[in-house]
């Protein structure tokens, strides 16, 4: 599934190509992906302005002139494919929706397993929708701090790795990004949360944000599906220093001490059983 700095990397790419433009026509090519498309989805967006878009958590929302915002969820293939409208004789297999602008750009929503979702949300009322209301903080925010994060996890004796993973706790973060956080603060995937020294909380909330950036930077990791808005892979994944690496040498102790990988609450999690406590 697409986490944050991929999906933060793709509404970069759709605000780009449709902020400030009118869409001047939109496909609905099924009835429904995870959910039902809302019955009126094109008779609310075909002629209005784009004012905005914003993301929340792994959620894209694209704000309209008449105070209606559009909810776009990737789910865990789709992607959102950019280009010009008219250039595109055989449009991709699965693309379910299409939005175009005045000015000819052209917006393709494509998801072959249909776990992606579409949604209306009056502007106004985002934040009370039902898959936005209970998310937690924003680890890109100003709220992301060493003493917010030791409140969050004052009490807790689920492992580090899925209070992180805890989308009511911290929004957006994914099994990529929290596996290489805890290895830059050098902790343990296993480690009970409320173990954590205020030094710890202070090295994570440095450390995630600085991750999630350069990972934006980068246009996100392709590993499967994923794809940047324009259609090219990103590039995070070759800086990954524990994900995906399992029986590499750990690039802080060397060949001695091989990354591992175990399983975590079905997840696949990397980690260097030395420099980890």
């Amino acid at each position: 599934m697409p986490e944050l700095p991929e999906v933060e990397t793709v509404m970069r790419g759709f605000r780009d190509a449709f902020e400030g433009h009118r869409i001047s026509h939109v496909s609905v090519n099924r009835p429904d992906l995870r959910w039902p498309f809302p019955a009126d989805l094109r008779e609310k967006l075909e002629g209005r302005h784009v004012l905005s878009f914003r993301r929340r958590a792994k959620y894209i929302l694209m704000r309209l002139e008449d105070g209606w915002s559009m909810l776009l969820h990737l789910g865990m293939s789709g992607r959102l494919t950019i280009g010009r409208a008219g250039t595109n004789a055989t449009p991709p297999a699965h693309e379910h929706l299409v939005l175009e602008t005045d000015s000819g750009a052209r917006a393709g929503l494509v998801d072959p397993r249909r776990f992606g979702m579409v949604d209306l949300i009056q502007t106004s009322e985002e934040n009370s929708h039902r898959l936005l209301a209970h998310l937690g903080m924003e680890p890109l925010s100003d709220a992301m701090t060493g003493p917010a994060l030791a409140d969050l996890f004052r009490g807790r004796r689920s492992p580090i790795k899925s209070a992180l993973l805890d989308q009511k706790l911290i929004a957006g973060l994914g099994n990529i990004y929290v596996c290489e956080a805890l290895f830059r603060c050098g902790i343990h995937p296993e480690r009970r949360t409320c173990t954590l020294r205020k030094e710890e909380t202070g090295a994570l909330a440095e450390a995630v944000p600085q991750i999630l950036e350069q990972a934006i930077a980068s246009g996100g990791s392709s590993l499967r599906d994923y794809v940047q808005a324009d259609g090219t892979k990103g590039g995070f994944q070759d800086l990954h220093l524990v994900y995906g690496r399992e029986g590499a040498p750990c690039p802080n102790c060397g060949a001695e001490s091989p990354i591992q990988r175990m399983t975590q609450s079905g997840r696949s999690t990397f980690f260097c059983p030395t420099c980890q406590k």
